[in-house]
């Protein structure tokens, strides 16, 4: 490999440089290897994706982080950008359902009410005295796994969760919540299940827990500027500390070495690696995974992706009059088009401190399954996009500026399984030394997770580059042990 390298550390290629292959890179280059990015896009992050619309900076992929987790603020504040995150100036968001934007309910588990106070207008009376009856009825067994709105629907009926369940839901996964492993999206919720018969009381104990632990500061954090510029100021740490990122480098092929380590085809030329993250989404993996671990690569191949589209609008401010809160969710029962929408300028301070002529806000549609409307032009999704906001919030104004963005299998699925799938493709790549996958595909799909998922990785390859150099050094002590075993 060519490029100069900080440190006289094994050298390591992480194919993929979104958020998941950045942070894997970043840890292993903090351990002392030496460390190639491997992308074949041309530019790094992903998912995350900074831009402008109307002259005003805003995200175009992911917006937030969520900051009960430690994963994605520390990376940020690794890389220089604590000074930068902000939580958001609102978190009062709304449901648009049966004609109006209600309140969102508080006291509920992704969408899941402990109790049926608070519900009048989202749910029907008959939907209300359902969910009354969830304490008589005998335990509902889940097994090893379950979909998230099978149980909740047996539980406490199918409004829950076309109304509340699945707009959260499809906030997250643009999934349907009767095919969403509930193990794999709610563990909380799922471990649970387990040892309660009342879900209403489960998810009453999960809210006192969360209470009781005391957990300060904000739920969810954004950094000025975008979370788009996360991956940006990872690359350039990396870049800082002598690692390499090449661009527009498609990996073509992945084969072990027969003298040692790993070989990589990327852009011409073969590089050898003694360690290798693969960090880019299932489908691409299976490809190259298909010669050494054939087994891993079925399972990978397997992974469902829904596409989805967000379309970015601004507008004059003294034209625009939004209601309250940060946005609204649409359950798909309804009928609508747009799944949501988010009024970035009132969610994030620094937007509406930067233009403060100007609204910006945007909407997302496409779920799982659905592939008609994204077959549509991008103006047609604006039109759609503001025909949905005209009726939710009487938004009548003509915007001065309109994006489309397109993720194109931009979400993998956690269907019923989905982690017994996970453990059978480690379990295939357990043999092979020095190889790690990670990413949105294994556990989890939001930021924090899929930093937790390449920290991992990284973590294992070097692992194993460590036993390596421990075998080298001292073979008889390695192979047979020291003294007392």
């Amino acid at each position: 490999m060519s490029g100069s390298h900080a440190g006289d550390g094994r050298r390591v290629v992480v194919i993929g440089a979104g958020i998941a292959g950045l942070a894997a890179a970043h840890r292993l280059v903090r351990r002392g290897a030496r460390v190639t990015v491997l992308e074949a896009s041309e530019r790094v992050g992903g998912k995350l994706l900074p831009g402008e619309i109307a002259g005003a900076r805003v995200d175009l992929g992911a917006e937030s982080l969520l900051a009960r987790r430690p994963e994605a603020v520390g990376l940020a504040r690794e890389v220089g950008l604590a000074d930068r995150l902000q939580p958001p100036a609102t978190t009062t968001a709304s449901l648009w359902t049966r004609g109006a934007l209600r309140p969102m309910p508080k006291g509920h588990v992704m969408g899941v009410p402990g109790t049926a106070a608070a519900l009048a207008g989202l749910l029907s009376d008959e939907g209300l005295a359902r969910i009354e009856r969830d304490a008589d009825l005998p335990r509902t067994e889940v097994g090893d796994d379950v979909a998230v709105g099978a149980y909740v629907a047996a539980r406490l009926g199918r409004e829950v969760v076309d109304r509340l369940v699945e707009p959260l839901l499809g906030g997250v996964y643009a999934g349907d919540a009767y095919r969403i492993s509930m193990r794999s999206a709610v563990p909380q919720l799922f471990a649970a299940a387990r040892t309660h018969t009342s879900l209403t009381e489960a998810v009453r104990e999960i809210q006192a827990q969360s209470t009781a632990s005391a957990r300060t500061g904000p739920v969810f954090m954004g950094i000025a500027g975008g979370v788009g510029t996360l991956p940006l100021a990872v690359a350039a740490s990396l870049r800082a500390h002598g690692a390499e990122i090449l661009t527009g480098t498609p990996v073509t092929g992945l084969r072990r070495a027969p003298e040692d380590g790993w070989r990589v085809t990327a852009g011409g030329r073969v590089l050898h690696a003694d360690a290798v993250v693969v960090a880019v989404p299932a489908p691409a993996a299976a490809r190259l995974l298909r010669a050494e671990a054939p087994g891993a690569a079925v399972e990978l191949a397997g992974v469902e992706y829904a596409s989805m589209a967000l379309v970015t609008l601004a507008y004059r401010r003294a034209e625009t009059d939004l209601p309250e809160g940060s946005g609204f969710l649409v359950p798909p029962v309804d009928g609508h088009t747009i799944k949501a929408s988010t009024f970035a300028s009132r969610k994030w301070g620094w937007i509406a401190d930067e233009n403060p002529d100007l609204v910006v806000l945007r909407t997302s549609v496409g779920r799982h399954g659905e592939t008609e409307i994204l077959r549509h032009d991008d103006a047609d999704l604006v039109e759609v996009s503001r025909h949905d906001l005209r009726a939710a919030t009487g938004l009548a104004a003509t915007p001065v500026d309109a994006r489309v963005t397109r993720w194109q299998d931009g979400l993998p699925q956690y269907p019923v399984g989905h982690q017994a799938r996970v453990a059978r493709v480690r379990e295939h790549l357990a043999g092979l030394a020095g190889l790690a996958v990670c990413g949105a595909a294994y556990d989890g799909v939001g930021v924090p997770a899929c930093i937790a998922s390449a920290y991992a990785a990284a973590d294992q390859v070097h692992g194993d580059l460590r036993a390596v150099r421990q075998l080298t050094a001292d073979p008889v002590q390695s192979l047979h042990g020291g003294a007392g075993e």
